[in-house]
């Protein structure tokens, strides 16, 4: 069974916790206290393998607040950045989250394969007091390589299990091509060790 880790980001109030609730139980619960940390589990079954999803939800940082992602970048395979379109300065937090996620990484915290991500804007629902434009949260995630998806938590069950199972396919292609890079890898230092130390054979 393969091992899915993924994180939740974002400001006070975008819903972030309401997204991963809807996810695992189908249900809305507009006032959720997220003063501490979780980590949800799930069982799915996708693209014909068996998968252990865990969920990490950090607690709600003030958006104006230092932040270090430091231990996120270590565990997580991906990140859901969640903001409120309603709210410009949860948009401007979401864009420091990416950021920080893309920053070019130091030699102890190198992945080989970028990290899956996907921007959410959230609260469609409350379109009618728009502060951030769709065509402005596209542009974030494609300038910084990553997936983009409007919707409202309180209305579109449907539309937040299918995000959740878009980031989850992009984790896992990047488990194939980690394979294939440390496979190429192996087979790479094989041929090495063997020019270098073949050529010394010699039949007897």
């Amino acid at each position: 069974m393969n091992d899915v880790k993924l994180t939740v980001l974002g400001g006070e109030g975008t819903g972030k916790s309401a997204l991963i609730v809807r996810f695992l139980t189908k249900r809305f619960i507009g006032e959720y206290a997220s003063n501490f940390e979780s980590i949800y589990n799930k069982h799915l079954c996708l693209e014909g393998k068996q998968l252990n999803l865990e969920i990490y939800d950090p607690c709600s940082q003030p958006q104006k607040a230092k932040f270090s992602l430091t231990s996120e970048l270590h565990w997580a395979d991906g990140f859901v950045i969640v903001y409120d379109i309603s709210d410009r300065s949860s948009f401007a937090f979401a864009k420091a989250l990416i950021y920080r996620i893309r920053e070019p990484q130091t030699s102890h915290c190198k992945r080989p394969v970028e990290s899956a991500v996907l921007l959410v804007g959230n609260k469609q629902d409350l379109c009618h007091v728009r502060e951030v434009g769709w065509e402005e949260g596209h542009k974030l995630a494609l300038d910084n390589r990553c997936q983009f998806c409007e919707l409202s938590a309180a209305e579109q069950s449907l539309e937040v299990e299918m995000m959740f199972i878009r980031i989850i396919r992009d984790i896992l292609t990047n488990f194939k091509l980690k394979e294939k890079r440390r496979y190429s890898g192996s087979k790479s230092m094989a041929k090495l060790i063997n020019n270098v130390f073949g050529k010394r054979r010699k039949s007897v």
